[in-house]
């Protein structure tokens, strides 16, 4: 029998404080980490074509866009470093002067408070820009995993509350935490990126930190888009090792594997809302297809509602606003 009219859904859609009281996902700014991006020089803001309100910033003017992320109530940051120089084994991102450690150091002092996350890789500082050392053409697993803890205590060292390894070489969460906790940094976080895909949706990113590898792809160590249980074994080894959270990424076409995750594990799970998706909204709005704000909100409640506890996003700054 059924039960209508006696049930009537549209009750509490009728306006829009109803609609507010009885909403079952919500978005709050303290929820979400906002990418940064330093470079070298004095002075430095070089706005980013592919990402439209994003820049790479000197250290300096790194340090007055942190201060305004928290008067704006942002509480976490993912830094990116662009180094002066590549090389083969990028000695730069393990370097106690590199350009993440000088940027931890100086974001430490200027803005207090703020949670610094680093992203932990190799792809910025090698010159093929690849993820791990390179020998005849083939990305070395074990041998990359010690360059990537030393960036990770680097990091740790200079003032970072959490590390978050992005590599997917198979290992590197036990070398990084091994790493840490045996030099006395055992409080510090990892965030694994765990089920990282070898996505089309990186574009953008890859002119802001100048990653395009120089031959071949990313696919034999960054997972395979079809695949779903091999990202949760992916998690579960993870955390395994020592991961405090794992990381999806990119976030909209794997909302599945963002739901599967948060089912499986009591760990946080973390969503990265990558570049890719940013941009085409971005140009979608200019175009006048959509509206920014409502497809952005829509977007994030999304990955939200999927059960990512935290998203990064380059919409965190004007969300503030919105919120």
């Amino acid at each position: 029998m059924s039960t209508f009219p006696v049930t009537r859904l549209r009750r509490f859609r009728r306006t829009n404080a109803l609609r507010a009281l009885v909403r079952e996902t919500r978005l709050d700014l303290t929820d979400f980490v906002y990418p940064l991006f330093a470079c070298p020089g004095v002075g430095v803001e070089e706005p980013l074509e592919g990402l439209p309100g994003i820049a790479r910033r000197s250290i300096d003017v790194l340090c007055d866009e942190a201060e305004e992320l928290q008067r704006l109530g942002i509480e976490a940051v993912l830094l990116f470093g662009i180094p002066e120089e590549k090389d083969e084994v990028g000695s730069g991102a393990y370097d106690d002067d590199g350009i993440v450690q000088r940027a931890l150091r100086s974001l430490r002092e200027r803005a207090p408070g703020l949670v610094l996350v680093t992203d932990v890789c190799l792809c910025e500082y090698t010159s093929h820009g690849h993820c791990g050392v390179v020998q005849e053409g083939e990305v070395l697993n074990d041998v990359s995993l010690e360059l990537l803890a030393r960036t990770a205590l680097s990091h740790a060292e200079a003032g970072a509350d959490a590390v978050a390894p992005s590599d997917m070489m198979d290992g590197r969460i036990g070398a990084v935490r091994g790493l840490l906790d045996g030099d006395g940094f055992e409080h510090v976080s990892v965030v694994a990126y765990s089920a990282k895909y070898a996505s089309s949706f990186y574009g953008p990113f890859r002119e802001a930190a100048g990653t395009a590898p120089a031959f071949g792809d990313r696919k034999t160590y960054q997972l395979d888009p079809p695949n779903l249980r091999e990202a949760l074994r992916e998690c579960e080894l993870d955390l395994g090792e020592g991961a405090d959270a794992v990381m999806i990424k990119p976030a909209l076409p794997y909302l599945d594997v963002i739901a599967a995750a948060r089912e499986r594990f009591p760990a946080p799970i973390f969503a990265f809302n990558v570049s890719g998706e940013y941009a085409m909204i971005k140009a979608a709005a200019a175009s006048g297809w959509l509206d920014e704000r409502q497809a952005a909100l829509e977007t994030l409640t999304a990955i939200k509602r999927a059960g990512a506890d935290v998203i990064i996003s380059y919409w965190a700054k004007e969300l503030a606003r919105w919120l």
